[in-house]
């Protein structure tokens, strides 16, 4: 169900440019014309990450970085779990104040918290979108679209 990436084909380096030129074309491949035809067609994951890095880039980015790393406007990183990114604990000061065990914590926690500037504006599709963006930019793929239930089940790696 979960593949981790390793660290080299993680995500360090990528900005959210590189993150929209990669999402335009995954979502431009509509058929064998517009793919290697060795690299198979997207799977519904694929779909959800590269929509999530538009949305991303619309209503995360302005705070949490290009990268995903954190440092605007002191929202905290969401890439870059080996290095802190997503604690357990909420920070001393932070907004939240709930544990993030499963990537269902984090969704409940989006979809009334975020955007920062705008709370809960997105439809729940779209925070689902930018978790299963922020999931592959920690280098977990999962082999089927993120969905609420199965959100609830996946444990952050640690």
């Amino acid at each position: 169900m979960i593949k981790r990436m390793g660290r080299a084909a993680g995500l360090r380096g990528w900005t959210l440019c590189g993150w929209m030129l990669a999402a335009g074309a995954i979502a431009g491949c509509d058929g064998p014309e517009g793919m290697d035809p060795d690299a198979g067609q997207p799977t519904a994951f694929d779909e959800q990450v590269a929509r999530g890095a538009s949305l991303f880039g619309m209503h995360c980015a302005h705070c949490h970085g290009a990268d995903g790393r954190g440092g605007i406007n002191e929202a905290p990183p969401l890439v870059g779990l080996d290095e802190g990114a997503l604690p357990l604990e909420p920070r001393p000061g932070a907004v939240r104040d709930t544990r993030f065990v499963t990537v269902g914590d984090i969704a409940a926690f989006a979809a009334v918290n975020m955007p920062a500037d705008a709370p809960g504006t997105l439809e729940v599709d779209e925070y689902y979108a930018v978790l299963a963006f922020a999931l592959f930019a920690n280098g977990i793929e999962l082999e089927e679209e993120l969905t609420p239930a199965l959100a609830e089940e996946l444990v952050i790696p640690r």
